[in-house]
C-alpha cells in the first residue's frame, strides 16, 4: 500500500488514544511528585481531530486554539498546578475552562514528564547550545526510564567563548523582553555544558558534580546565582560554572516543534490521521526592557567588555 493509501485509510482516534500516544513519548510517570501532568479537560471518548501545542494555558491560546477548531490543547504547563476551590467562570483559570468544555475542546498537560522524557525539553535545549542531545545524560537520572531525568549534561563538538555560546542561544530561542543574563567571562572557553529547561536553581550541586563550565536555566533568583558565583570564584574555584539566564517561557518554547512532529508520528504509526501545530502566541508574560543608564554590567571580578 502507497504511502497515500495508508493515510486515505487512518481513522480519526478518540482523545483516549492521543492521550495514550503522548504517555508513550512523555511518561506521565516520569513527571515529579509534586506536579498536575495528565488530562485537565475533555471526554476520553470524544474525536480528535486538531492538536495545538503550546508552552501555557492562557486565554490567549486556547482562543488560538477555538479559532482553528482544534479539539485538544496540549501545554507544556499544567492549568490547575496549585489547589482550587472554584472554576467559577468570573476567574481567568475557570473561564478558560469554560472556553474549552463549552467548545468541545480537551487539554492536555506534558510538563516535567516531558521535561525528563528523552527527546523532551533538556533534548531540545541542550541542542540549541550545539550539544547533540544523543551523547547528552541527565544531571538528575530516573531510576525507572534508561537515559531520562531531569536536566542534561553534554560536551560541545568544538569549544568556543561564552560569549560565543550566548550569541548562539540568543539566536536559536524565541526572542523575549528580557534576553540572556550572563555571570562569567565572556572570553571563557566552553566545553561541557549543563542545561534545565524552567526553573532549574535547585540543581546547582549537580551541576557542580558534573564539572560543567556553564550551567544555563531559568528563572535564576538573586541569592542562589550569587551562591553559586561565589562558590566558583572563592577559594579553589576556578570560575565554572558560569551563568546563562534564560526567560523561562523561551527555555521550554524549543521543545514544542519536536512534540508536535514527534506525537504526529506516534499517531500515523497507529493508524491515527491529526493535524497538529504548534501556537503562535508568544506567553512569556513581559513586554518590554529598560537599562540603567547609570550601571555598570559587568562585575568587578570579570574582565572584559560585556555581552
Amino acid at each position: 500500500m502507497t504511502s497515500e493509501a495508508q493515510a486515505q485509510h487512518r481513522s480519526t482516534p478518540t482523545l483516549a488514544q492521543v492521550v495514550d500516544a503522548a504517555d508513550s513519548l512523555w511518561p506521565f510517570r516520569l513527571q515529579e511528585d509534586w506536579d498536575a501532568s495528565g488530562l485537565i479537560t475533555g471526554r476520553p471518548d470524544q474525536p480528535v481531530r486538531r492538536v495545538l501545542v503550546a508552552v501555557d494555558p492562557v486565554a490567549p491560546v486556547i482562543a488560538e486554539a477555538l479559532q482553528r477548531q482544534a479539539d485538544l490543547v496540549i501545554t507544556h504547563h499544567p492549568l490547575l498546578l496549585r489547589g482550587a476551590t472554584s472554576v467559577a467562570a468570573d476567574g481567568f483559570k475557570g473561564q478558560v475552562i469554560h472556553d474549552l468544555i463549552e467548545n468541545r475542546c480537551a487539554l492536555l498537560a506534558c510538563h516535567t514528564n516531558a521535561d525528563s522524557a528523552r527527546r523532551g525539553v533538556s533534548d531540545a535545549l541542550i541542542a540549541a547550545t550545539g550539544v547533540n542531545p544523543d551523547d547528552a545524560v541527565p544531571l538528575v537520572p530516573d531510576d525507572t526510564y534508561p537515559n531520562a531525568g531531569l536536566g542534561r549534561v553534554g560536551a560541545l563538538p568544538r569549544s568556543v567563548s561564552l560569549r560565543e555560546l550566548a550569541q548562539r542561544l540568543t539566536t536559536n530561542l524565541p526572542g523575549t523582553a528580557q534576553g540572556l543574563r550572563i555571570a562569567g567571562d565572556p572570553d571563557r572557553m566552553i566545553t561541557t555544558v549543563a542545561v534545565c529547561g524552567g526553573a532549574g536553581d535547585s540543581l546547582f550541586d549537580r551541576v557542580r558534580a558534573t564539572g560543567a563550565d556553564v550551567y544555563i536555566t531559568a528563572d535564576l533568583r538573586h541569592h542562589p546565582a550569587s551562591e553559586a558565583r561565589e562558590h566558583a570564584l572563592g577559594p579553589g574555584g576556578d570560575g565554572t560554572p558560569a551563568l546563562i539566564d534564560a526567560a523561562h517561557a523561551a527555555s521550554e518554547a524549543l521543545w514544542l516543534p519536536w512534540g508536535a512532529e514527534d506525537l504526529q508520528r506516534a499517531l500515523a504509526a497507529r493508524g491515527f490521521d491529526v493535524e497538529i501545530s504548534v501556537s503562535d502566541v508568544r506567553t512569556d508574560p513581559w513586554d518590554f526592557r529598560v537599562a540603567s543608564p547609570n550601571s555598570d554590567p559587568t562585575p568587578h571580578h570579570i574582565t572584559g567588555e560585556s555581552l
